[in-house]
């Protein structure tokens, strides 16, 4: 891809067995892929916001077989568009579960005890005039969960030994699990006074979280989004706060990353941070060699390991 991968680890680990073409380090990308495209065979696509890896681009590829992607969310790729043309999409489950619940967590209590807000009465020197004025409660809550995954799930673990009750709704009951489960997002949004969203991106959950859910949230609420900023209407998420039909927003994503409403910025009860949730050495590690294996595993006739659900394996035929 013409912008640098996520994690120098994964050209270092692919292109010590494979065939690397760098073209982040080619001054004339266009010019490049027009030379390459019949010999690639494998993609390893960076993260969400780097370039859309729509059908037009993959088109370009004859003979294209798998794209490797940097991340548990794939909306940046027309995984549909590869099903059909018989390519693989694999994505990096699982080995960030743990850092972007504890962010999540963090990112919540930080919205609801105003710990940012804190940090920077003390730095201002205001402590000496006054305390800082008193916060709301994490007790006492509950929690709505949008998209009851592997990650949902790392959520819900912590907020449970916080004392916090759970609620879900996904696209369907899952039958093993305890909570309340809610048909829609309204109806859960109207049971529950913290809104978590951690459900997948893409055309289908697009401002799945709109004006009404936000009004059904209520004047208590808080919404908290380390998913997809796509999920939120955020022309209506800034209205709700201005109007205070909701308490409070913590975002770690927002719908035109890395441009932020200034409407937002302007605002200092909410709490914003710059997509960290999985941004560890430890997990960014992880999930690059978790790309690379990928595509390492499948050039030597192994199969991925990952393929995401549109593209499972083994391959399909490529359509005429």
């Amino acid at each position: 891809m013409p912008a640098a991968l996520s994690n120098p680890l994964v050209a270092q680990e692919v292109g010590a067995k494979l065939t690397l073409h760098k073209l982040w380090e080619t001054p004339d990308a266009d010019a490049a892929l027009k030379e390459l495209a019949p010999r690639i065979r494998g993609i390893l696509a960076g993260a969400p916001g780097h370039r859309r890896v729509g059908g037009e681009f993959l088109g370009q590829f004859p003979n294209l077989e798998i794209v490797s992607s940097f991340g548990v969310g794939y909306d940046h790729i027309d995984a549909k568009w590869a099903a059909a043309h018989g390519v693989v999409v694999t994505n990096t489950p699982d080995v960030l579960n743990e850092e972007v619940a504890d962010t999540a967590m963090g990112l919540l209590l930080s919205t609801l005890r105003q710990l940012p807000q804190a940090e920077r009465y003390l730095r201002a020197g205001k402590w000496q005039q006054a305390n800082f004025p008193l916060s709301d409660s994490l007790q006492g809550r509950t929690m709505g969960i949008l998209g009851l995954g592997r990650i949902g799930k790392a959520i819900a673990r912590r907020a449970e030994a916080f004392g916090v009750k759970i609620a879900y709704h996904g696209r369907s009951r899952q039958p093993d699990v305890p909570y309340p489960y809610y048909a829609t997002v309204l109806e859960m949004a109207a049971a529950v006074d913290i809104l978590m969203v951690i459900a997948p991106g893409g055309p289908s959950t697009k401002h799945l979280v709109d004006a009404a859910v936000l009004r059904a949230l209520g004047p208590r609420g808080v919404l908290i989004n380390v998913a997809r900023g796509s999920l939120v209407d955020e022309d209506a998420l800034v209205a709700a706060l201005q109007k205070g039909e909701i308490m409070s927003a913590g975002l770690d994503v927002f719908a035109h990353e890395p441009q932020v409403p200034q409407a937002l910025l302007d605002m200092d009860h909410v709490v914003l941070l710059p997509h960290v949730g999985s941004a560890s050495h430890r997990t960014r590690d992880a999930m690059a060699h978790l790309v690379a294996e990928n595509m390492l595993s499948y050039a030597a006739g192994k199969g991925p390991l990952t393929p995401v659900a549109e593209t499972p394996w083994p391959r399909l035929e490529k359509a005429d």
